[in-house]
């Protein structure tokens, strides 16, 4: 059988990107998380994925949608892949320095894995969900070549509880998930191993630029 591929994908930016928003929150993408859509369906077109799988949350379906439609694959949806429920966060201002978030990591990498704040996952229960999910996308689609969008912590969860010699003590070494970020993993018999980790497609990179420098949306495509 061929080997598996699966490109791990965090959904592009949404309306609301200075609180917390959690399973609780079905929050849309921005303008901007539309268009990084836009560019990454393109970036992937060239790769040929077979099939592109998602959470049902909106904002991983907007940033799915226009991928399955470039490279003319099916559309799947694992409901298990959903953002982490962050409880009495909900909507709280959002800190990666300081603040319930901050200490949560500190804990999680301490070892305190079944430690959270009210009403959220804490390690333990994210992992309970996430791996069996992510281990029956690629039952379903053993030796294809698969693009799952999922959500900022659920990518990071995954990828440490996959990746050989990797713990929640990694969790701050492994880097930041970035919108529309991407992580390329294959097996090797059966572990999982790297070929990128959590890299933004230059074509979404070049549109983040342009926004950022308030070049015209229409100007980015010759960017880079």
């Amino acid at each position: 059988m061929p080997e598996t591929t699966i490109w791990l994908v965090r959904h592009a930016e949404t309306t609301a990107t200075d609180v917390f928003n959690g399973a609780e929150s079905d929050v849309g993408l921005s303008d901007l998380g539309f268009r990084q859509a836009d560019a990454l369906a393109e970036w992937f077109r060239p790769l040929a994925p077979t099939v592109v799988v998602s959470s049902a949350m909106r904002r991983a379906l907007d940033t799915a949608r226009p991928v399955a439609e470039a490279c003319g694959v099916p559309h799947v949806v694992e409901a298990d892949l959903h953002e982490r429920r962050v409880g009495t966060l909900g909507g709280q201002p959002f800190s990666q320095a300081e603040g319930p978030w901050a200490e949560t990591l500190e804990r999680w990498a301490a070892g305190e894995t079944a430690y959270t704040t009210p009403g959220a996952e804490s390690l333990d229960e994210l992992r309970s969900r996430t791996l069996p999910a992510f281990r029956r996308v690629a039952e379903r689609f053993a030796g294809q070549r698969v693009v799952v969008i999922a959500h900022g912590v659920v990518c990071k969860v995954l990828l440490l509880g996959l990746l050989p010699g990797h713990g929640p003590a990694d969790w701050v070494r492994l880097g930041r998930v970035a919108n529309v970020s991407v992580s390329e993993l294959a097996t090797e018999g059966p572990a999982w191993l790297p070929r990128s980790l959590l890299q933004v497609p230059a074509t979404v990179a070049a549109l983040d630029l342009a926004t950022a420098r308030g070049w015209p949306a229409t100007g980015t495509k010759s960017v880079g």
